[in-house]
């Protein structure tokens, strides 16, 4: 009967619209009653297979039977022999009152306990659901505040990068403004006294130069000619016996470093132990 009462309501429309509109824009009317009242009807038993009911989807639906019977009746009314249409208009409405009588059977064929049971295990999913859409959306609303929180700083930061370079770029430009002008040969003589005075060219004053530079290597230990183990223990002996009574330790190192000599510590204290022994 469903499918019927949307065959009748679409013919229904492309004969009225066909006529006062391209039939493309007709048909699209006619699909859209019937598509949206089978969308509610299948919506509404979903539901009710799952157990539930939505009062708004009801009313939703019988208000698409309505229409439809509505376009019917009408078009029946302007029929020379209406009576043949008005046979079938009946049929919308019927097609629901047979849903609506479907779906009272299957309460009826439950106990009230049952049915309370029912309607408790539907609560608690409604409940449930609505926690768990209240969780995603603090969520959801959380990542945003957060990702705009970090969009923003980050714009921030590229805000001060893109102004330093650009104070960086103005700083370098003036500099090389200043060296090839008037300031540029006022500094040059400052680096005449260092510049080689033979050279073809005219010195010039350079920018300084950003870029890596030449490592630093790190100090020997031993700065002075190296000194045979005879030759240290000839010293560290001389030094030592030079006062009496001999020196210590300390006081050794400190007159053999102080006189100009250099030697490790470890080779310096090997030496102060043979000649001490």
């Amino acid at each position: 009967m469903t499918a019927v009462s949307m065959v009748l309501t679409l013919a229904v429309v492309m004969i009225w619209l066909g006529a006062v509109v391209p039939w493309p824009v007709a048909l699209v009317v006619g699909l859209g009653i019937d598509g949206g009242w089978l969308a509610t009807l299948a919506y509404e038993r979903r539901l009710a297979a799952q157990g539930d009911r939505s009062t708004a989807v009801t009313a939703v639906g019988w208000a698409f039977g309505a229409v439809a019977t509505a376009v019917l009746v009408g078009h029946a009314l302007t029929e020379d022999a209406p009576a043949a249409w008005l046979a079938v208009a009946w049929l919308p409405i019927a097609a629901k009152a047979l849903w609506l009588v479907h779906g009272l059977w299957e309460r009826t064929a439950l106990t009230p306990g049952a049915l309370g049971t029912i309607r408790g295990i539907q609560q608690t999913a409604r409940d449930e659901a609505a926690v768990a859409r209240a969780r995603l959306t603090a969520h959801a609303a959380t990542e945003t505040t957060r990702l705009t929180a970090v969009t923003a700083a980050g714009a921030r930061v590229a805000r001060v990068q893109a102004r330093t370079a650009q104070a960086l770029t103005e700083a370098w430009t003036a500099l090389e403004t200043a060296r090839q002008g008037d300031a540029g040969r006022a500094l040059t003589c400052v680096t005449t006294p260092v510049t080689d005075v033979t050279a073809a060219v005219t010195p010039t004053w350079d920018l300084p130069v950003w870029g890596a530079v030449e490592p630093v290597t790190a100090p020997a230990l031993e700065s002075g000619p190296v000194l045979s183990d005879d030759a240290l223990d000839t010293l560290v002996h001389g030094i030592r016996h030079s006062v009496t009574p001999p020196l210590s330790y300390r006081d050794m190192a400190q007159q053999f470093r102080a006189s100009g000599h250099s030697a490790s510590e470890m080779r310096l204290r090997a030496a102060w132990k043979r000649v001490a022994s």
